[in-house]
């Protein structure tokens, strides 16, 4: 978990001077990186890594630590063949391995990790699902059917709380939590949505036959189109597609904020700075001061979309995919001096 925190009062401040200096020319793949940064390419839909097939349409990842390595997983936004794959890095960065951790699942869009070092896959189709995964593939992938059926984009883990935020790709799409019987074990619980009093009230059905459960509680807040979910002390971010918004609900004090517009994903690095993907093939850092300067472009890739924002656990390297439709898809690694 991130040790600063984003300041909770006042804007944003666009356009100041990056703490990495400016962007130099482009490298290979297209990557437009600061000073003492380098990047590569790790995996490509339809191509070998490690004798695994990536998969189609990157989207949502995370990182979880390995002995002296750490795996990095990351889920397939293709109907009925979704699923989710990891890479497995040795301590020196290399590829050690690639595996499937979930498979036959339906438009897995986004996630989240756990603290108990699993990954949760999100379904994004219609009564949408949540895959308890084990990014380790020791154990068989299981349903959270608990957490709730609808069209499940992102999660993100509250340790503090002990709640797990939902996001729901929806036009009049709800923010929820789902509070474990037991925290680490997610097979029973409460399923809960944020109302427009700012308070939480619990879902009467999750599992939504008669009636979607965005639609149970009459005072239920609506966003347009929940995106990519990131928690980080003592806040929760998250995005909507509808207008491309950044959010922050500060669960201290239950209040909720929308930052700015044109961000898709996120994720917080050890430092307390949150990268933010652009609705642009651009990746831009939000120091805890709320300064926003650039910290990487893609070129090439005009059309794309960057997904799957983490950073490795000891904080040193940045994964992210850019993925075109449902077939093109490029995952990357971006490595150091972040701050620490």
């Amino acid at each position: 978990m991130s040790h600063k925190t984003l300041l909770r009062t006042g804007p944003l401040l666009q356009g100041g001077v990056s703490p990495y200096g400016p962007l130099r020319l482009p490298g290979e793949h297209g990557l437009v990186l600061p000073s003492g940064f380098h990047g590569r390419q790790v995996a490509r839909s339809g191509h070998k890594v490690a004798e695994l097939t990536w998969h189609s349409a990157p989207d949502g990842g995370a990182c979880f630590p390995d002995g002296g390595g750490w795996i990095y997983v990351s889920n397939s936004e293709l109907p009925l063949l979704g699923g989710a794959s990891a890479l497995r890095f040795r301590a020196d960065g290399s590829v050690a391995d690639a595996y499937r951790i979930l498979s036959g699942t339906d438009l897995n869009c986004a996630g989240g990790a756990t603290p108990w070092h699993t990954w949760l896959s999100c379904e994004l189709g219609h009564r949408g699902r949540v895959f308890e995964c084990d990014p380790y593939g020791a154990r068989a992938a299981r349903p959270r059917l608990a957490m709730g059926r609808f069209k499940h984009e992102a999660a993100a883990c509250d340790p503090e709380r002990r709640v797990v935020y939902m996001t729901e790709d929806e036009p009049d799409g709800c923010f929820y939590r789902f509070r474990p019987g037991d925290w680490g074990d997610l097979t029973e619980g409460t399923l809960e949505v944020l109302c427009a009093s700012g308070r939480w009230r619990a879902v009467p059905s999750p599992a939504a036959l008669r009636q979607e459960a965005r639609h149970q509680v009459e005072d239920a807040r609506h966003f347009d189109g929940g995106d990519g979910c990131h928690y980080a002390g003592g806040v929760c971010y998250f995005t909507t597609k509808g207008d491309a918004g950044l959010w922050a609900y500060d669960a201290q004090t239950s209040t909720l904020d929308r930052l700015c517009s044109g961000v898709r994903a996120i994720t917080a690095a050890p430092s307390g700075d949150l990268y933010v993907a652009r609705e642009t093939t651009q990746i831009d850092v939000i120091a805890p001061d709320r300064e926003v300067t650039p910290f990487l472009r893609l070129e090439g890739h005009d059309g794309a979309e960057l997904t799957g924002l983490a950073f490795s656990p000891d904080g040193d390297r940045l994964y992210f995919s850019a993925r075109r439709g449902r077939t093109e898809g490029h995952t990357f690694e971006v490595a150091g001096p972040f701050r620490a």
